[in-house]
Formats: C-alpha cells, sequence, structure tokens
C-alpha cells in the first residue's frame, strides 16, 4: 500500500568539508539524495533537510557548515537514484553519475550545474532527531534556472526506488 506521506520531491544535496580518510587530510564534495526537506520560514529564508546521522553527508555539513539544495529534474532520476545508494566516502558521485560540478556563488560548496533550480545555504542550526538530523539552512543565494517537470519519490513499497513526477 503506498504511504500517504507521498509523492515527495527528490532533491540532491551537495556538500564540501575538509576531513581525514583513512589518515590523510583532503577536500571531499558528495552528493545526496533526500525526500525529506522542506521550507522553514519566510523572514529570514530558512530551507530545512533531514539526513540519517550514518550517511557521510552528514558528517561533511556538520563540518562544514554548508551545503547546496539541487533541485533537479525527472530526466535526472537515474543519478538521482545512484547518488541515493551509494557512499561518496571513496568515490566521486559527480564523476560516477555524470554530473557537472560547478561551484556556488555565496559558499564553499559545489552546486549541480543539471539542476533546474538551487538554494545556497548556511547551516545555522542542527536539531537531533532519533535516527536523523534535521539541518536547518540560511538560503544565501537561490536561482530558478528552468522551468522541467520535478522528480518526485513515488510508491513507497518499492523501497524509496519508485519515482514519478507530476504534469
Amino acid at each position: 500500500m503506498p504511504s500517504i506521506n507521498n509523492p515527495r520531491q527528490v532533491i540532491l544535496v551537495s556538500s564540501r568539508a575538509d576531513i581525514e580518510i583513512m589518515g590523510r587530510k583532503q577536500v571531499k564534495d558528495d552528493i545526496i539524495t533526500l525526500a525529506w526537506h522542506m521550507p522553514a520560514s519566510f523572514n529570514p529564508e530558512l530551507y530545512a533537510i533531514s539526513i540519517g546521522k550514518t550517511r557521510f553527508s552528514h558528517k561533511l555539513i556538520s563540518d562544514s557548515k554548508v551545503f547546496v539544495i539541487n533541485f533537479i529534474p525527472y530526466e535526472l532520476k537515474k543519478q538521482a537514484l545512484f547518488c541515493g545508494t551509494r557512499s561518496g566516502e571513496h568515490i566521486d558521485k559527480f564523476k560516477e553519475a555524470g554530473l557537472t560540478k560547478e561551484e556556488a556563488e555565496k559558499i564553499d560548496c559545489p552546486r549541480i550545474k543539471e539542476a533546474i533550480a538551487y538554494h545556497e545555504c548556511e547551516a545555522i542550526n542542527q536539531i537531533d532527531t532519533g535516527d536523523h538530523t534535521i539541518f536547518i539552512g540560511k538560503i544565501v543565494n537561490s536561482e530558478l534556472k528552468a522551468n522541467k517537470k520535478r522528480l518526485f519519490q513515488g510508491d513507497s513499497s518499492l523501497k524509496g526506488y519508485g519515482f514519478t513526477t507530476t504534469e
């Protein structure tokens, strides 16, 4: 039976941080696929995302305090599935998913060129919610680049792998 919470718009959240992996310091970029997100305030303009504490992106955002919300078109469903089913700790998700990295304008973080819109965010708060953390980001730069059909998570009985769009 489908969840009453679906469909939810799917986003790709990009992040960057200086971290230590296997004893070596390096700058690492990552992308995570999320469907748990929402606007949180008009003034100041805030946006909230919820990320599982075991996810690599959780560590990057906790360390750097910045992230980019990339709203993606339906055509990127394969890339969304890829980024949501692999850890970026040891791979370059931009390269492996075939997505183009571009630098954010107001924060030290990559964004996805193929996105139809984005919010560049500075994390101003994080709330522990059990196995997830809600990161509340102040939007410091935003753009709607194209008005296309957006990607939505469909039937939850497909374990998050079903996608749909709106007409």
